[in-house]
């Protein structure tokens, strides 16, 4: 780290000037990540090593941000906390301006294509296009992999220095097995670190690399470097990823490589010719937002913790490094209580303080959660909402989605009510578009002319169903939208025409399904941003 940082060293060196809560947080939001994003309390106190008391506040206080959900006996990750990771991907920009090119290439060689970035001496997926096959690259974007076992390892070990070398060796020396990366399988036989060198060299000679079956039997990858246009320095490395079913290694070079080739060249024109980004809103009001959660939650709320992960959202597009004060002014804290955050994030590797005495997000921000969320799918952020409606309002409620010829919809989700009468229809069960709420909703969000039925129902936004697919049915839906405001599923509750008249369903319903639906589009806007989410 340079010596001419934003944070004096001295002040560096006081241990006080940590943020312990901040700490002890950061070190829950990890031990869920590595167990795949869900943990009991008891396993979260073993795990971490702090008193249950402490998981307890600190859990609480993460629901209370949306960055977990309490499900049961269960701490699960939620959506709201990806926004940690989508703060460093914005800032960094590249999968915004080479994503599309990834997913090109991977269409044209229908073959999954990464992008990954250096993490100290480990690579860090920033983007995947992957292939849906039975068999396929199980990579999550966020994923940490050790350097040596990799094909962006050596490319990115060209530029290491004699202190990058020392601090690799003696992280092999200390984890001969890779256990600090649980997304490769441990290492079987311990390996020549000579052999790693020599790889680097190829690498450093060839201008690209190849991965051999390095990280498990059958996986093979050729990557070239992504570079800046100012410094030549390596901005990302890209890389086209297969099994040995399908390609061997030589086939990678021979096939794939020019084309891989020439899919970063044009990378590399959109790095040259990209226009300067525009600085989007900071976050607004946090501090007060946690100062109001400490009123209403007490002792549980860990306010300093809140606090601290405010931070990190103060970072984006147009904001990739900030000074002290413009994290202060971002987020509202004072710049005593910004300082001590920031400390404590350059302490945690989360953040880098640079010599002009301003700060950048480290790749290793999507250590908090990233990886287990980036390959969700719309019923799995759908189905605790819809328990909870269902919870609310004791009718069933369910999410479904349009066919492809749009004739018929296909249920993906639900949530049942306990009642000796009700609607039960099972995941994966269709039934005609025309004549289901979910359907109308739906279809009403297709290309004009509408007829005047579905023109009413796009106009006022929700589409009821009166006892016209089964008698005694009655349902309500509304949409479910994309970040591009597209209906990419519907939402409805169902019930008995004896329960409740068409204007209970209007006047009662309708306002929970439309906040069910907003908090469902809120998690998938923060879900998709820099991932596809699939709508099954």
């Amino acid at each position: 780290m340079p010596a001419n940082t934003a944070l004096d060293a001295d002040a560096r060196a006081e241990a006080g000037e940590a943020v312990g809560p901040l700490l002890r947080g950061v070190g829950v939001l990890r031990r869920l990540t590595e167990a795949g994003g869900t943990l009991s309390p008891s396993a979260l106190e073993r795990a971490t090593g702090l008193a249950r008391s402490t998981v307890d506040r600190i859990t609480a206080t993460l629901s209370r941000m949306d960055y977990v959900r309490l499900d049961g006996r269960d701490v699960v990750l939620a959506p709201g906390v990806m926004e940690l990771g989508n703060a460093y991907l914005a800032a960094l920009r590249l999968p915004a301006l080479l994503g599309a090119r990834a997913d090109a290439l991977a269409d044209e060689l229908d073959e999954s294509v990464s992008l990954a970035v250096a993490d100290l001496d480990g690579i860090r997926f920033i983007h995947q296009a992957t292939r849906r096959r039975a068999m396929s690259v199980s990579f999550r974007i966020g994923d940490l992999l050790p350097a040596e076992r990799t094909a962006p390892g050596p490319l990115f070990a060209t530029e290491w220095t004699k202190p990058d070398w020392n601090r690799w060796r003696a992280r092999r020396a200390a984890d001969p097995t890779d256990a600090a990366f649980p997304a490769v399988p441990p290492r079987q036989a311990p390996t020549d670190d000579s052999a790693f060198a020599h790889r680097v060299e190829r690498a450093r000679r060839d201008g690209w690399a190849v991965d051999d079956q390095l990280i498990e039997p059958g996986l093979v990858a050729v990557s070239v470097p992504v570079r800046h246009p100012d410094s030549g320095r390596l901005a990302c490395v890209a890389s086209v990823v297969s099994h040995t079913s399908r390609r061997s290694a030589t086939d990678l070079r021979t096939s794939l490589l020019p084309r891989l080739r020439t899919a970063v060249a044009a990378m590399e024109t959109d790095l040259r010719t990209a226009p300067p980004p525009t600085p989007g809103p900071a976050p607004a009001g946090l501090a007060s937002w946690t100062t109001a959660s400490k009123h209403r939650l007490g002792r549980d709320f860990v306010e300093s913790l809140a606090r601290g992960l405010t931070v990190p959202t103060a970072f984006g597009e147009g904001r990739a490094a900030l000074s002290l004060s413009e994290v202060a002014r971002a987020t509202g804290l004072a710049r005593a209580t910004a300082r001590r955050a920031l400390l404590t994030h350059e302490h945690l590797g989360l953040v880098h303080a640079r010599p002009d005495r301003t700060f950048a997000l480290t790749p290793r921000v999507l250590d908090l959660g990233y990886p287990p969320l980036s390959r969700t799918t719309l019923p799995r952020l759908a189905e605790p909402h819809l328990r909870a409606l269902a919870d609310r309002l004791h009718e069933p409620t369910a999410l479904a989605v349009l066919t492809s010829d749009g004739t018929e919809i296909q249920y993906t989700a639900g949530a049942g009510a306990s009642r000796v009468l009700t609607v039960h229809i099972t995941v994966g069960a269709r039934l005609p578009a025309a004549a289901t709420s979910l359907g109308r909703v739906l279809l009403a969000d297709t290309a004009s002319p509408l007829p005047p039925a579905l023109a009413e129902v796009r106009a006022r936004g929700y589409a009821l169903a009166d006892e016209e697919l089964e008698s005694g049915l009655r349902s309500v839906a509304v949409p479910v939208r994309d970040r591009a405001g597209r209906a990419v599923a519907a939402l409805n509750v169902a019930t008995h025409a004896a329960r409740r008249t068409l204007e209970d369903c209007v006047h009662d319903v309708l306002p929970a399904l439309r906040t069910t639906a907003d908090r469902i589009e809120s998690d998938l806007h923060l879900a998709s941003r820099f991932s596809p989410v699939a709508a099954h």
